[in-house]
């Protein structure tokens, strides 16, 4: 009888931030999804524009895998949904309510600038025990620590985020 190989389980890493953002904030986004994929971890964005999309550029254009959980039905599309750096896209129907399946799906979430639908996926990741880094959000006036770390550069976040995946991933 041959030894059967297992293979790992990829790490979903969800990047959630704005449809659109200063350049500065956009060139972070990039890196963290290049970060993201360099490392070889799966990343997840809400498909559109903004911080998904750099992030989605950077993971993309580090030859990564971009996975992206859409607002509209495939027969009703957006615009710029997905965009063109998403490799897998899963239309819902679900308009902000997708939110929840973006914030329940990843190990750990990096939420960059964003307002309220970064929010909301803030406060669902949290509500379900993943961790959050967040990077220049708006201002949350909860408990920082392990569930919700603050940070202030990308290279901080990526990081913050190797060692969250070590402790969740090693156990």
């Amino acid at each position: 009888m041959s030894k059967i190989e297992v293979r790992r389980k990829p790490v979903i890493v969800g990047v959630m931030g704005g449809h659109e953002a200063q350049p500065e904030i956009l060139e972070e986004a990039y890196r963290i999804g290049k970060g993201i994929a360099k490392r070889g971890h799966v990343i997840l964005t809400g498909g559109g524009g903004g911080v998904m999309k750099a992030a989605s550029e950077g993971a993309a254009r580090a030859g990564g895998l971009v996975l992206a959980v859409l607002p509209s039905d495939r027969s009703r599309p957006l615009e710029g949904y997905p965009n063109e750096f998403v490799d897998i896209a899963i239309y819902t129907g679900m308009a902000d309510a997708r939110n929840a399946i973006n914030a329940k799906t990843p190990q750990v979430i990096i939420a960059i600038d964003g307002g309220w639908g970064t929010v909301s996926e803030i406060a669902l990741a949290m509500r379900n025990g993943t961790p959050v880094i967040a990077l220049k959000t708006p201002s949350i006036d909860l408990p920082h620590g392990e569930c919700l770390i603050a940070c202030d550069t990308a290279e901080e976040a990526l990081t913050h985020l190797d060692r969250l995946l070590k402790v969740t991933c090693d156990q």
